[in-house]
């Protein structure tokens, strides 16, 4: 089964194509035009082991939020897209990952049922172009559409870039985690029949 998906957005605000594929390498092409954006994508790509191409031209000159926020709902639309019926997927996934003094927690059940609990206080301030506020408003965008359910808890940290980089690598991981297949579940992970 070929886990990949293709989505283009196209507004006054942003205009994103992306590339998804599930079972990729962790190779990514990704142009934001917000640098620390661009390295937040790359090595969520990394370490999610997928493989990720995307381009988004946003209105930059008001600020980053349009192109980071639009760039969430694409990648969460390919997400659900790429997975298809979800059928054999463990559906639920886990991962704990430090950067330096921040650690993050984060658990993802793919459910069909969108909902982010975010419980991390990241630093006021910016980290380059990018506004640390940005990270959770990244989440929902890529929640929402991917429907899936999300918690965020972060468990130690000072520096906004550790902790969002902690942040975004462990939504990959476990985002890979919870998508990865059992050739014992027959049908999908629900004893609803459907996810």
């Amino acid at each position: 089964m070929n886990r990949s998906a293709r989505v283009e957005r196209k507004t006054s605000e942003t205009d994103i194509n992306l590339e998804l594929n599930l079972d990729g390498h962790g190779q990514s092409l990704v142009s934001t035009g917000i640098g620390f954006f661009d390295h937040m994508m790359t090595l969520w790509a990394k370490h999610g082991l997928f493989d990720l191409t995307l381009k988004a031209v946003g209105d930059i000159n008001i600020d980053a939020h349009h192109t980071v926020e639009d760039t969430g709902i694409v990648l969460g639309q390919a997400f659900n897209r790429a997975l298809g019926d979800k059928s054999g997927i463990k559906r639920y996934g886990t991962a704990f990952v430090p950067m330096d003094e921040a650690l993050a927690m984060v658990v993802v059940d793919i459910s069909g049922r969108p909902f982010l609990a975010f419980e991390a206080e990241i630093p006021a301030g910016q980290i380059g172009e990018y506004a640390g506020e940005l990270t959770e408003e990244f989440l929902r965008a890529l929640v929402f559409n991917a429907g899936i359910t999300v918690h965020v808890k972060l468990l130690a940290g000072k520096n906004a870039h550790h902790i969002a980089e902690a942040i975004y690598k462990a939504t990959a991981r476990a985002m890979a985690d919870a998508l990865q297949q059992d050739e014992r579940i027959v049908g999908v992970m629900s004893t609803k029949g459907s996810l």
